[in-house]
């Protein structure tokens, strides 16, 4: 062990907790692809434990073990005891970024989400020199690769790229249409992912903004919210950007009625993970801000469905489409947020939605490791996922996450799904034009 005894996390308080009744195994995602007992929570539990108490080295197999977690959070919504062994194998991961480093690609990409200028010089050189290592896909799902990259085969589908971030391409404040005595004003919060490659996912929740007759305001000095260094055990760019972002908001945020942010993860990571961050790293005072910041902040699609009149405008408007829509629920929605009614409720009213056997199955995204060294086995994860949707016969899939995008994109590519993904706000901006 690089870490004395009582230096590591108490992972021995979850261990001691939980009772082994085996209900997390059949719904565990990477249980589901690799049945092994080691790579089940009740597995990563018991291990934590034993590494706690000094009875396991935190080798290189030890590492393989707790990379293989999806972070799904299955578990955590089945087990009687409500045991976070999603948290814990985020803590374990800090410890094994500590003893055997992070990948140096990795540690580029957690370095130019920590640099906002920076990102946007590399992401405007890609798009400018894209055609030489990528293919634009003929159902414009994204970029395939022309040849094998590092980590990246031949033939796989990446996210897209935009000329002009959505960051770039917006003046700070948009008034309302109609300015009244009092308009409601919405700061958004867009992701990475949306911010510089699904770039029509910020701009329809703007045109639905403006529909509602609401004043957008775009910070423009947001970091990323910190989840892909979270997953992944790099808990100084956490640090770093959560401290950053909650300064930010700080500063305006008590100008405005609500933070929206049209992304699962982001929006669990802000509402739910940065105060768990900083509870378990003994940083109360930040642990008060985070939590305090959050009470304003919400998944784009429930407080859009909860607190405006949208889904009796779409109503209104009559509008109905041929295309059918099965819904996928990101597991940082449902399971962490309990998310899933709203954007069914926002889509129903135009168009025929039809539900897939199992939308709340994981679609083996995973984050930075699953993406890279551990891809085989999102590749396995995606494919039940894929046959579901093609079950549907549905045109399109929708999940308001990103990461989900891309994964789905990605096994149906692999599986000759013809579905296409749209997150539900693009739909639903569709269905308020004229």
């Amino acid at each position: 062990m690089s870490k004395n005894i009582e230096e590591i996390f108490n992972f021995s308080e979850t261990s001691d907790d939980c009772i082994k009744c085996g209900k997390c195994i059949p719904v565990c995602t990477i249980h589901q692809v690799n049945p092994d007992e080691t790579t089940s929570p009740r597995g990563f539990i018991e291990l934590l434990g034993a590494y706690q108490q000094g009875h396991l080295e935190l080798d290189k197999n030890a590492k393989h073990i707790f990379e293989s977690c999806f972070l799904c959070t299955n578990c955590v919504d089945v087990c009687p005891n409500s045991l976070a062994t999603d948290m814990i194998i985020e803590e374990v991961r800090a410890d094994i970024a500590d003893k055997f480093g992070i990948a140096w690609f990795k540690r580029g990409f957690f370095f130019l989400l920590r640099n906002r200028k920076i990102m946007d010089f590399a992401m405007k050189f890609g798009y400018m020199f894209k055609t030489c290592a990528l293919a634009q896909d003929d159902k414009d799902r994204g970029l395939r690769a022309r040849f094998s990259l590092p980590m990246v085969k031949k033939g796989r589908l990446l996210p897209s790229m935009a000329k002009t971030s959505f960051l770039n391409s917006y003046p700070e404040e948009i008034p309302a249409p109609i300015q009244e005595k009092k308009n409601t004003r919405i700061a958004l919060f867009i992701g990475c992912l949306a911010n510089y490659n699904y770039t029509g996912i910020g701009d329809s929740l703007v045109h639905i903004l403006k529909e509602l007759n609401i004043d957008v305001f775009i910070p423009k000095k947001q970091l990323c919210c910190g989840a892909p260094a979270y997953f992944t055990g790099d808990m100084s760019s956490v640090e770093y950007m959560t401290k950053k972002n909650i300064e930010y908001f700080e500063s305006f945020m008590y100008e405005c009625d609500a933070m929206l942010i049209p992304e699962a993860t982001c929006s669990a990571m802000i509402t739910h993970d940065w105060e768990v961050f900083f509870k378990n790293h003994n940083m109360p005072e930040w642990e008060a801000r985070a939590k305090k910041v959050a009470e304003k902040i919400y998944m784009a699609t429930a407080w859009l469905d909860d607190n405006t009149d949208l889904q009796q405008i779409l109503k209104e408007k009559g509008k109905k489409f041929d295309e059918a829509v099965t819904y996928h629920d990101p597991c940082h929605a449902r399971k962490v947020q309990g998310i899933y009614e709203q954007p069914r409720n926002l889509l129903a009213p135009n168009y025929p939605m039809v539900e897939m056997s199992d939308p709340n199955r994981c679609c083996g995204f995973g984050g930075v490791t699953m993406q890279t060294e551990k891809f085989h086995f999102a590749e396995a994860a995606g494919k039940p996922k894929a046959a579901m949707i093609k079950e549907t016969k549905a045109h399109y899939v929708s999940a308001e996450c990103s990461a989900c995008r891309m994964q789905l994109s990605e096994a149906m590519n692999n599986a000759e799904v013809e579905t296409i993904f749209k997150n539900p706000l693009e739909l639903i901006s569709e269905s308020l034009k004229d």
